[in-house]
Order: C-alpha cells, then structure tokens, then sequence
C-alpha cells in the first residue's frame, strides 16, 4: 500500500526545527532517508537503497513489538525460536520493502500536517504526500515512546492500516498453514523485493 506513495522534497514546514526526541523529528527522519534512497535508487541499486535505509528504518520503527503485534494472540503459541525467527525475517522483510518502494523521484513532496495525541501514550503524525496540483494522499504515523525513544508502530496509507492487512495474511497463513509455509511467504516476498 505504501509503495504507491512515493514520498520526495521534504517542506519548508516539516524542515523546521524540532525536538530531536518528538515523534515528528522521528517521522521527519525516516522522510529523510527515504528521499535521499528516491534521488539516489538508481545509482544505489537495490543493495546500496538497503544499506542506506537500514539504520534509519531501524532506529524509527519499533519493529520487534509490530512483529508481535501482527501475530496477535498466535505469537504466544510459537517457540521461542519461532519467535526469532518470525521478528528476523519480518524486520528483513519491511527494510527491504522500504528499499523496493522508495527507488525513484518523480517530484513528490512531503508535507507535516499535525500530531495528536492518543490513548495509551501512544501519538499520531498525519502528513500528506503531494505530486502535482492534484495528486494528494495521506500517510499517517502511530508512535509510542520506548526506552530508546519515539519510534513508529503503525502507518496508515488514505486510512488504511498496513500492521491491519499484515495482520490479516500472516495470521490466515499461519492458522490454515502452519509456521513454515508463513516464514516460506515471508521470504519470498523479500526475494521479490531483492530484484528491485
């Protein structure tokens, strides 16, 4: 769902500065990235868009408790190497998705909107992706506040929840077809990505 929406130029809105630990600097930081990963996908190729978006996907997302999170329920019914194994192969999945989607530039730009606060601590960042006069969507950020700060545990692309449709998938597979056919899906998906 986020792969068609290409973030570009960061605003002159978003670029002002904030707090290095709020979670709009957090949001404005993975922008950041994944703008230089579009202006520079073609030089980088795939790897060099993986090596470039690794560091920040992982200090700006809490992508262990969203692995879990995606299970519901199902996660306490894997083995502790099960669990290894999925949170492993989710994090090498969504970096790499990251570096399938956000591969070229055509004049996107990224604009802040506002934040809000939610229940259980957690805060919302709403933002907007504009290419052109007439090409406008959303792209909204959940964050909680960990022992290492801010980090993003949903996004919601026009509304829709990509941890929701994660959710509804990798459980399917996993009740119907039991663990390895879901790690089995999981890694083809990021083979797919890897010819980017």
């Amino acid at each position: 769902m986020i792969g068609v929406l290409l973030l570009g130029g960061i605003s002159a809105s978003w670029a002002q500065k904030t707090d290095s630990s709020s979670p709009e600097q957090v949001v404005r930081r993975l922008h950041e990235s994944l703008t230089e990963a579009m202006r520079e996908g073609g030089r980088l190729g795939f790897k060099g868009r993986l090596e470039l978006l690794t560091p920040s996907v992982t200090r700006t997302h809490e992508l262990d408790f969203i692995a879990r999170t995606t299970l519901g329920n199902l996660w306490s019914k894997l083995s502790p190497d099960q669990q290894v194994t999925f949170t492993d192969t989710f994090r090498q999945l969504s970096i790499s998705s990251y570096a399938d989607w956000f591969k070229s530039h055509e004049g996107e730009a990224f604009e802040f909107v506002d934040q809000e606060n939610m229940p259980r601590e957690q805060v919302l960042v709403r933002s907007r992706i504009v290419k052109g006069k007439d090409e406008v969507a959303r792209l909204d950020y959940v964050l909680r506040e960990t022992k290492d700060g801010w980090r993003i545990i949903k996004i919601m692309a026009n509304g829709v929840s990509d941890l929701a449709l994660k959710r509804v998938e990798y459980r399917s597979i996993l009740e119907r077809d039991g663990f390895p056919a879901l790690i089995d899906m999981l890694k083809k998906k990021i083979a797919a990505t890897e010819k980017s």
